[in-house]
């Protein structure tokens, strides 16, 4: 009977790390360009520019997921409407892969095509809504809505599943926003998502972010919105400079040591006198 040396098995053993070293390599390699495409694809559907109203400030932030794979469908967007006013949104699709990605591409193109049907934020997220089961896609994505008066600092938001927004006042109230919302888009026909009026005042402001900014491993999704009504409260006291606001806001993801995309929106107004939300 033949027998193997110690020598042909360490061979063989060396040989099958090797094999087995080169698949993994080469498995990485895959998994790194899908994760590339993604955040291509994310970055590439994402706004260039932001719509420039008097009075009105606007600034933004995104940041990919820290961890590789989770690179997925957080948006942002701010456009000009047919009525004058400027439509601004922020949503989280479900799942962290290419097809959420576009996904998230078709969302921010209904909302866009969809307002120039109708800027009541409400019924544009029941369109979209309807529009994106047409598709049939398995996907969803919880979205908020807003629609921005630059004349008289009036916002009009409808929210889909999304969290709610923060909000500052010059003389130092900060809180988080108090409205009903309705499901995410992409889940169920029919629904109705209910309509709430804010007014920006001078020197106010709104924090529109998704859910990677505030919540993780490290931090509640409380504790998360706390720190984000914190940092809103300060800078309007302050008069922060929206976007120093929306920098400040977008580090809280390191702390909450995300491992979810994460948005931020940032919107100022400096053009009216009026009440708190």
């Amino acid at each position: 009977m033949s027998r193997t040396s110690p020598a042909d098995d360490g061979d063989e053993l060396l040989n099958r790390l090797g094999t087995l070293t080169a698949q993994a390599r080469a498995q990485a390699a895959v998994q790194r360009s899908r994760v590339e495409l993604a955040l291509a694809l994310q970055r590439g559907m994402l706004p260039r520019d932001l719509p420039i109203a008097h009075g009105v400030r606007l600034a933004v932030r995104y940041a990919p997921a820290y961890q590789g794979l989770n690179v997925g469908g957080d948006w942002y967007d701010a456009f000009l409407m047919p009525d004058g006013r400027i439509g601004l949104s922020i949503g989280d699709v479900q799942g962290h892969n290419i097809e959420a990605a576009a996904f998230m591409g078709q969302v921010r193109v209904g909302l866009r095509a969809l307002a120039s049907v109708s800027s009541e934020p409400g019924e544009l997220l029941s369109r979209t809504n309807d529009l994106l089961l047409s598709l049939g896609s398995a996907l969803f994505a919880t979205c908020t809505f807003l629609c921005l008066d630059p004349a008289t600092g009036v916002l009009e938001s409808a929210r889909a599943g999304h969290l709610p927004c923060v909000w500052a006042t010059a003389d130092g109230r900060a809180g988080i926003t108090d409205d009903e919302g309705g499901p995410p888009l992409g889940i169920s026909r029919g629904m109705v998502y209910p309509v709430t009026r804010y007014r920006l005042t001078t020197g106010g402001v709104f924090v529109l972010l998704t859910d990677g900014v505030v919540e993780g491993p490290s931090m509640t999704l409380d504790e998360g919105l706390e720190q984000a009504v914190r940092l809103a409260g300060v800078a309007a006291v302050a008069r922060m400079d929206a976007d120093a606001l929306a920098a400040a806001v977008i580090k809280g993801a390191e702390r909450v040591g995300h491992d979810d995309d994460a948005a931020v929106l940032v919107i100022g107004h400096d053009g009216v006198q009026a009440t708190q939300p």
